[in-house]
């Protein structure tokens, strides 16, 4: 289980039941790990298997009921949910839909679902147009996403301990990795690095190696020995309680060049630039906009398609910083800064960092990198 107290989850209970109130819904009916997890603390590696699905009903007055295979009640018990109704799954021809149907008449009115960007409805859609009859659905005008957008404290200390986790790491990249090794070996041996200094998984690995730049950041490894005058860009999607950090460093491996150089110099800029504009009241456009300004001159971003993006318990979130998000920056919102530099045709540079949104402005959650790449 997540590590936080009831009052925790309370108060997230409580905020969730008064927008359901402004909009008119009788409860919520969440199917995903993390939608599950903001209100029970169910975390459990266990959600990789689509074997069975997992359902939680937050209603508009009283405690969240949860409907779930029985393999998860021992773990569900353990958290501040008691309300725990359970199936013994997987079950092909019923896999808790008569369960979950008679949980749902106890809800006398609408009830949302997540429904817009970046949601999914984890359950079959036979099971999915079973339910129709047994309750009025409609999308949950967008409370789930309101919610996990503004972090609590204790959110924002967990976030804070896994960027100093995988800052640590990163430090440790020239103690094992050096010129001649293989890019795949170089992608397990940080993720000994990052589970060595603390983290607990390590879902997301991204990298690349190139002559002065290259070409994607999200082909899986080779085993292409680095050499000298290659870029090597790691980018960790660590966990620690459940929550990630999402940021990258670039190193040089013997003599990467001037031009090489020169776009980390700008990369760094940029996210300077975007950190010193994430103010309360600015947006997510606002950020884009900086960024761009430096990398490509106010040419609109590049084929990256983004800038930056929120953070939490996913490696991704809302928002997303491009020109068209104007999503206005709020304390306890969890942003990384993303730019990213086109050298030439099929080379590039990428940057990121992690930083939190506070009433007096934003903090870094990364320790942010030096405008001069690390040698190896």
């Amino acid at each position: 289980m997540t590590d936080f107290a009831p009052e925790e989850y309370r108060a997230r209970l409580h905020r969730a039941q008064r927008m359901m109130d402004r909009e008119g819904l009788a409860a919520l009916l969440l199917t995903t790990e993390p939608e599950v997890r903001y209100f029970t603390g169910f975390l459990t590696r266990f959600w990789e298997s689509p074997a069975r699905p997992w359902f939680l009903i937050v209603p508009a007055r009283g405690d969240p009921v949860a409907v779930i295979p029985s393999i998860g009640a021992h773990l569900m018990g353990q958290s501040w949910i008691t309300d725990i109704r359970t199936w013994r799954s997987p079950q092909p021809h019923d896999d808790g839909i008569s369960l979950l149907r008679d949980a749902l008449t106890e809800v006398r009115g609408p009830i949302g679902v997540p429904s817009g960007a970046e949601t999914h409805l984890r359950m079959p859609l036979d099971t999915w147009a079973a339910l129709q009859s047994a309750a009025s659905f409609r999308d949950d005008a967008g409370i789930m996403r309101r919610l996990r957008l503004i972090k609590s404290d204790a959110e924002i200390d967990c976030i804070a301990t896994i960027c100093q986790i995988a800052n640590a790491a990163f430090d440790r990249v020239p103690e094992v990795i050096g010129t001649g090794l293989p890019l795949s070996e170089v992608f397990r041996r940080f993720q000994i690095l990052l589970l060595t200094e603390g983290a607990d998984w390590v879902p997301y690995l991204a990298g690349a190696a190139g002559q002065g730049g290259y070409g994607d950041v999200i082909s899986p490894a080779t085993d292409v020995p680095l050499e000298d005058g290659d870029v090597l860009m790691l980018d960790t999607g660590a966990v620690k309680a459940g929550y990630f950090c999402d940021f990258d460093r670039n190193f040089a491996v013997g003599n990467v060049g001037q031009p090489a150089r020169d776009a980390h110099v700008r990369l760094i800029e940029a996210t300077e630039v975007a950190f010193e504009a994430a103010q309360p009241g600015a947006t997510a456009a606002d950020l884009f906009h900086a960024m761009d300004r430096v990398v490509t001159g106010g040419a609109g971003g590049t084929d990256a398609g983004r800038l930056g993006h929120g953070l939490g318990m996913q490696l991704t979130e809302w928002p997303s910083l491009i020109a068209a998000d104007h999503t206005a920056l709020e304390p306890g919102m969890v942003l990384t800064l993303e730019p990213s530099i086109e050298l030439a045709p099929g080379r590039m540079l990428v940057h990121e960092e992690n930083i939190v949104i506070t009433a007096d402005g934003p903090q870094w959650l990364s320790i942010p990198s030096d405008d001069q790449m690390v040698q190896l």
